[in-house]
């Protein structure tokens, strides 16, 4: 971390002397939640739940980003890599049905420490890699072997709109990439006889309001590229987070007809591995409490 080149940004600074990246984060691993977590797809988190452990700060930092109070680094509480290790026995002891890293690319290195001590203290369900996409193949590589589940998005197939939402123009590239090699390690899916999936990829779409086409071309990509490989969760729980003057369509959840739009093209490209959402998913309820619940160690 002397000169950071994580994530695609690779903006060399030295992290491990206080100084922050692109991501927000200088070396020190800050935690925003670790809990069990609800609200991904069934077969993750199921009944259990999932052993969610939400990382601060990130590379991609998108402007509608629905989890905006940790992405900027403005929360989150300090954690050693052997906490971190701890926390995810911690989860386990839960109950958590695997343990899910929500957007670490940038602590990558600490990741692995802290699942080698925790491994060697017994833990091991199934590591979920929960990224935006945008990711380098070299950090990705170090995660073979320690990640299971591979659960990234793929949020755009227009090279304008992600420079436009993330100002990062070459995240098509680095996405298809990403995607490639995660699917490499992971291999084709494969599901426990509880309905929990053991390994694989399941690739999330976020549809943003006013731009199905870009959705389409994203599910059409990833169809064509790996067929039944993958899943492809098609989501429509966006949920505008503040006021955009610039982006005004960013002001509105996605309508009904959008998102029946993009499922009829789905339908239409032959997917079969997927999932949909149902009801009333715009809501600020699917956005967890980062109260740092998890985080600190129990004490007597």
């Amino acid at each position: 971390m002397s000169a950071c080149t994580l994530c695609p940004r690779e903006c060399h600074v030295d992290r491990s002397s206080g100084k922050k990246g692109f991501c927000g984060m200088d070396g020190t691993i800050y935690l925003a939640r670790a809990a069990l977590h609800m609200w991904e797809e069934p077969c993750i988190s199921g009944t259990k739940g999932s052993g969610a452990v939400f990382f601060s700060g990130c590379g991609l930092r998108c402007c509608f980003c629905q989890n905006h109070d940790i992405a900027i680094g403005s929360r989150g509480l300090a954690v050693s890599v052997e906490r971190l290790g701890e926390i995810f026995l911690e989860l386990k002891e839960k109950g958590a049905a695997n343990i899910n890293l929500v957007t670490g690319a940038h602590y990558v290195p600490q990741i692995i420490k802290a699942l080698n001590l925790a491994r060697m203290q017994g833990m091991d369900i199934p590591v979920v890699y929960n990224s935006s996409g945008y990711e380098k193949l070299e950090t990705l590589k170090l995660l073979e072997g320690y990640v299971d589940i591979y659960l990234p998005d793929f949020k755009y197939m227009e090279p304008d709109l992600a420079q436009k939402f993330s100002h990062a123009p070459d995240y098509v590239e680095r996405a298809k990439a990403a995607i490639k090699e995660m699917v490499r390690q992971s291999g084709s899916c494969q599901f426990g006889e509880d309905g929990y999936i053991r390994r694989g990829t399941i690739v999330r779409h976020l549809i943003l309001p006013g731009h199905t086409r870009n959705s389409r071309k994203v599910l059409r990509y990833l169809h064509e590229t790996y067929g039944e490989e993958i899943y492809i969760s098609i989501m429509n729980q966006y949920t505008p987070v503040r006021e955009f003057g610039e982006f005004k369509e960013l002001n509105r959840k996605v309508t009904k007809r959008e998102y029946e739009k993009v499922l009829d093209a789905a339908v239409e490209m032959g997917i079969q591995n997927g999932f949909i959402q149902e009801g009333e998913t715009a809501s600020e309820s699917f956005i967890p409490e980062f109260d740092y619940e998890g985080v600190e160690k129990n004490t007597p």
